[in-house]
């Protein structure tokens, strides 16, 4: 289904379809429905107010980065829409987004800002630093009364920042990044310390994660990790057609990125293909061709004739790319606060090798779901890699415990653990609904 958009960028102000509904209309049927936020009263386990005298709210995603440029934070916020919308939820999602309306499919969202690369902790963050969104986040919140505003990355220039200023429901914020210490946050944490102070609820995506914001704002925080769809990636998807051939496979997903560690599993395979020469690897991820173009050079200079550039997959075939594969590898360095990969693959029931890194660490149990190895230790990835490849029962015995482990993680439980947490939220904060704004017209 093609994902209707509300476009209010910079230099827009015609709203390219009619999506939202008038202020006083349920989106879900048409019935009056009262917007402002009233307590009526704790159901029998004392777990959850009503809003308004409903069961369902009106929520807003935030996401700082380009949607639906892939990353996880994107993902982790188009998943938990459509988990939310289908727990009768009404959602709208408030984005930066270079991608027109005919390449966007699923939620309702409004586009906000132009997007710029902006250089982030060694990587080029796709965000919005547009300085004019005041004024059109105020229509939005007005006009849509929302009960929970949820920024992600929520202080993050510039759009998570703008909606935090200017919101009056009640605000959660998830943090998801990790990082060994960040200069944004150091320099920045005297003002952003009164905008950290707007936020009803605190989540974070692992243990990793709020080890990280803590260091900078200290407080109180809730767990909630990502999530993976498990009735997409399984074990038992048709190889895709483009990662076969014979001999066993190994597989990374990612971005070429430096912290990816992709380098250091390239040369890890060089000490893998002498003893296992039928092994090939398998490459996919966001990357460009300028990076394919450096890595399979260099490749060709290590003699490395087995390696697969599948660039970037559909989610379907991205799947289907996992269950091609005997082993999964996520060699990354570090700034990494969970590892969505590694929850991919243990769904689709493929044993991996990691590095032991914070965030990984939280995904993955060493010699249970996985095998963890020193970051950039090639030599002791190479080892992993021929271990698990040479061991079919050590194999069979790691994936069917990441399976069982990954089902823990479905974007069924991780929604209702969040729709639970908007709810505990909403019953300790009251703030004034915005006034209403007139309905938008056609």
């Amino acid at each position: 289904m093609r994902r209707a958009v509300i476009d209010v960028r910079e230099g827009s102000e015609t709203q390219r379809h009619q999506t939202v509904p008038p202020v006083g209309d349920d989106p879900a049927g048409g019935v009056p429905v009262p917007h402002s936020l009233e307590r009526t009263g704790v159901e029998a386990d004392g777990a959850r107010h009503r809003v308004a005298g409903r069961q369902s709210m009106r929520i807003a995603l935030v996401s700082p980065y380009d949607y639906p440029f892939p990353g996880g934070v994107t993902e982790h916020i188009a998943a938990l829409a459509s988990g939310l919308e289908q727990r009768g939820h009404y959602v709208r999602i408030l984005c930066p987004s270079s991608a027109s309306e005919e390449q966007i499919d699923g939620n309702h969202l409004y586009r906000l800002g132009s997007i710029v690369r902006a250089p982030y902790h060694g990587s080029l963050a796709r965000i919005t630093l547009s300085l004019g969104l005041g004024r059109k986040v105020r229509t939005i919140l007005e006009r849509e009364r929302f009960d929970v505003v949820h920024i992600h990355e929520p202080l993050l220039p510039t759009l998570p920042l703008t909606v935090l200023s200017l919101a009056t429901s009640a605000v959660v914020g998830t943090f998801h990044a990790y990082w060994d210490r960040s200069r944004f946050y150091a320099l920045g944490r005297p003002l952003l310390r009164r905008a950290f102070e707007r936020l009803d609820g605190r989540i974070a995506v692992s243990e990793a994660a709020k080890q990280y914001v803590s260091r900078y704002f200290l407080d109180d925080y809730t767990i909630i990790p990502n999530g993976v769809d498990t009735t997409c990636f399984r074990p038992d998807l048709a190889p895709l057609p483009a990662a076969g051939g014979s001999g066993p496979s190994i597989l990374f997903v990612g971005r070429l990125e430096r912290r990816k560690g992709f380098i250091h599993l390239l040369r890890a395979f060089a000490q893998v293909a002498p003893r296992l020469p039928e092994t090939r690897l398998l490459v996919a991820g966001a990357f460009d061709a300028q990076d394919r173009r450096r890595y399979a050079t260099l490749a060709q200079a290590l003699g490395l004739a087995r390696v697969t550039f599948l660039g970037p997959l559909s989610r379907p075939d991205l799947a289907r790319c996992y269950a091609s594969a005997d082993v999964f590898c996520a060699p990354s360095t570090g700034g990494e606060s969970f590892g969505i990969v590694l929850l991919e693959a243990m769904a689709s029931g493929r044993p991996v090798v990691c590095s032991d890194i914070p965030g990984y660490r939280d995904v993955v149990r060493n010699g249970i779901e996985g095998l963890l190895v020193r970051p950039g230790d090639e030599t002791a990835l190479a080892e992993a890699l021929l271990r698990l490849l040479s061991d079919s029962a050590l194999r069979n015995r790691l994936a069917e415990a990441g399976r069982t482990r990954a089902l823990a993680f479905d974007w069924a439980n991780v929604t209702q653990r969040v729709e639970g947490y908007y709810w505990q939220v909403l019953a300790t904060t009251c703030r004034p609904a915005a006034p209403a704004a007139d309905p938008p017209r056609s």
